[in-house]
């Protein structure tokens, strides 16, 4: 159904590594182009941009078509399939990796791709922040969220802003049982933090305002190797923020990522690591295919055309950040493949412990008393 509001739309997936896991070619990324472009010639589209971090195929759309539009998201599913086929002329790693179905049902959901969309009317400044991570999880960004629109260490505004001071409702979801719970902040805070500070089940969904609704942070919760019962890769999810007003400003957004806090993924999706943010540039993971990254883009929306963007990390105030990464990202792969640094048994039952653990089970004898 057609909307006066807008609504924007991101949809990513890895669809072929340049080289390895590290990059992506630019015939994909011309590729996306191209059908986008025809998709906005052809009305469905208000604007697009298309980019990527890492070998992760992101697709930024703005529409009139609403939240779950099968249109808008077919369109995102028939372009990753004409970006598999050109990797697989080109011969690239892991071709069509995230597709995994080979059919489209009415939404990309639960058929591999991430998906983060919200609708709302656009205010007088419109001023929007997009992440995209790689090699790393869904969770990933439960940390950053709660310190945005909970912390009034990180965020003035919790304080000194009236149009925030009355806080923000968070959904959760539980990645394991798909179902999903909200809390009310600061008065719910303890209660939320016992559930997303275990972001390997528990994931922010959506953060809105208390007091008006307005929906001020979406991401995507898509679990892979939930989804193909096998590891296929990790999440790479992406985030929507809206800033300023009633919502943090766009420093207080940015500021969480000063930590470069840990998160799971790295090499096979299987280790701890530090996710580093960077400019679009350096958005190469090549280091034991790591350490995961963030890239955030800025937009302002004018009408539903995306102004923009700006590379809101490439910026030598986060130089620090980047600096203390790499010591992190030392020390724990002196780990090898001990804990902390390789993720714990249960997180590694679709990898090839499964396997190990039905081999070797004749040979675990009872202890004696």
């Amino acid at each position: 159904m057609m909307s006066d509001e807008i609504t924007l739309t991101v949809i990513k997936a890895d669809v072929g590594g340049y080289v390895g896991h590290s990059s992506m070619h630019p015939a994909l990324m011309e590729e996306a182009e191209e059908r986008l472009e025809s998709a906005k010639r052809g009305g469905l589209l208000v604007d697009f941009h298309v980019t990527r971090v890492g070998d992760d195929l992101e697709l930024i759309m703005t529409h009139r078509e609403g939240i779950d539009n099968e249109e808008v998201h077919r369109l995102a599913w028939e372009t990753f399939e004409e970006c598999t086929a050109v990797a697989k002329d080109l011969k690239l790693y892991g071709a069509g990796q995230d597709l995994l179905s080979d059919a489209f049902s009415g939404t990309v959901k639960g058929l591999g791709p991430g998906v983060a969309e919200m609708e709302f009317e656009e205010r007088k400044a419109e001023t929007v922040l997009i992440f995209m991570a790689d090699k790393t999880s869904a969770g990933a960004w439960n940390m950053p969220l709660s310190k945005m629109f909970t912390d009034p260490y990180n965020t003035a505004g919790l304080i000194i802003s009236p149009d925030m001071h009355q806080g923000f409702r968070f959904e959760v979801h539980d990645v394991l049982e798909n179902k999903r719970v909200f809390f009310d902040c600061p008065e719910e805070l303890y209660d939320l933090y016992v559930f997303i500070g275990a972001p390997s089940r528990y994931s922010v969904k959506a953060v809105y305002h208390k007091e008006t609704g307005e929906i001020g942070a979406v991401s995507s919760t898509t679990r892979l190797s939930l989804i193909a019962g096998r590891y296929v890769g990790k999440d790479d999810p992406v985030c929507i923020v809206r800033c300023q007003s009633q919502f943090p400003a766009v420093g207080e957004v940015l500021e969480p990522f000063c930590l470069p806090y840990i998160v799971e993924g790295w090499m096979r999706g299987s280790h701890h690591g530090p996710l580093m943010p960077v400019a679009l540039r350096e958005s190469n993971p090549s280091r034991f295919d790591g350490p995961p990254r963030v890239v955030a883009l800025g937009f302002q929306l004018a009408n539903g055309l995306l102004v923009g963007p700006r590379d809101m990390f490439d910026d030598p105030s986060f130089d620090e950040a980047r600096r203390l990464c790499n010591i992190i990202a030392d020390y724990l792969r002196r780990h090898g493949p001990f804990e902390p640094h390789r993720l714990p048994l249960e997180e590694m039952e679709y990898t090839t412990m499964p396997q190990v653990m039905k081999r070797l089970a004749g040979r675990f004898e009872p202890l004696e008393d």
